[in-house]
């Protein structure tokens, strides 16, 4: 098959497309044939060797780890049923996604709901979970006003549409021309480019004439952006922080409110990502359904950006240099 390998961490540049021997399942697993793959800002890190809490993977390795596409073999004892069916799955630690053929538990695999398209289902898996895993700690309804950083990502286009499904006003933080007016047409009530020094006062005097002040911020940016939108928040607003993608941005990095800050204003702030997300919701497994039902149900819309498997490198770059709009996927 072809995949792409890592051979040593570093730049986008050290991802590379190749031949390699077939994946073979074993016992309680299938062999899928790919038909499209997530990219996940994670992937970048993990490529450069910046791992976090995630194992270190052993070179050369095939990253990935959310895949799409069709079971064609079955190892020994794995259930028949699951032969030629369309199929989704998160790999979880285990890479491999990169590639034409992936093997997978048995045990971790989702039908695709007829309907949905496999790099529709791959965002799904992941993004999709994420985002309702995220959503868990929000009632939102029509007195709510969400300001939503990066909504033109891949979380933050579901978060965009989950807020308007829930009635509430929306304001879709983007960068550059093109997003916002990809956060326009998924239905914000306003979107504004937070590259432009002046967004803070153009956000505050449209709540001025909604006689409205935030009522909750979902950050996955940090920094300074974070702040200026956290200084949007009305008295018992709420913070809702599930990264920094704006470490590279000037005055970006991870942002927190202090205890005084808190309880000055009566906010909360709080970090959802991991166990508190996981525990709440009874593990990711229901989040992956539920993020499928939504989908295929056309509540929810995963944008994608599409790239050919052997351009990977190329889907990385632009990924860390925000140049990409929803979910990155990869067609071998």
């Amino acid at each position: 098959m072809h995949a792409i390998r890592l051979h040593a961490f570093g730049p986008a540049e050290n991802l590379t497309y190749e031949r390699t021997d077939d994946p073979e399942p074993a016992p309680g697993q299938v062999r899928i044939t790919i038909a499209a793959a997530g990219v996940h800002l994670l992937d970048t890190a993990l490529r450069g060797g910046m791992t976090g809490s995630f194992p270190v993977p052993c070179l050369p390795t095939i990253p990935g780890r959310e895949v799409a596409g069709t079971v064609t073999a079955l190892g020994r004892g794995t259930d028949p049923a699951w032969l030629g069916r369309r199929v989704v799955t998160h790999l979880g630690t285990a890479p491999g996604g990169y590639a034409e053929l992936a093997v997978a538990d048995a045990g971790r695999l989702h039908l695709v709901p007829d309907g949905l398209g496999a790099a529709e289902a791959v965002a799904m898996i992941g993004t999709g979970r994420t985002t309702l895993g995220i959503r868990q700690f929000t009632d939102l309804g029509p007195d709510s006003v969400a300001v939503v950083l990066a909504a033109a990502g891949g979380i933050g286009t579901l978060l965009v549409q989950s807020g308007k499904n829930a009635g509430a006003t929306v304001i879709g933080l983007a960068g550059g021309p093109a997003k916002v007016a990809h956060v326009t047409a998924d239905g914000a009530d306003l979107a504004v480019d937070y590259t432009l020094p002046d967004w803070p006062c153009r956000v505050r005097t449209h709540l001025d004439a909604l006689g409205r002040d935030a009522t909750v911020v979902y950050d996955s940016v940090g920094g300074d952006i974070a702040r200026a939108a956290t200084d949007l928040l009305g008295r018992g607003g709420r913070h809702i922080a599930f990264g920094w993608s704006g470490t590279g941005l000037r005055g970006g990095g991870p942002f927190t409110l202090t205890d005084a800050e808190l309880a000055a204003r009566g906010l909360t702030s709080q970090n959802v990502l991991g166990p508190a997300m996981t525990e709440r919701a009874g593990g990711l497994r229901p989040l992956e359904t539920a993020a499928l039902t939504e989908a295929a149900s056309g509540r929810l819309r995963p944008a994608v950006q599409r790239y050919p498997l052997a351009e990977a490198a190329t889907a990385h770059r632009a990924l860390e240099n925000r140049g990409t709009i929803g979910k990155v996927v990869l067609i071998p």
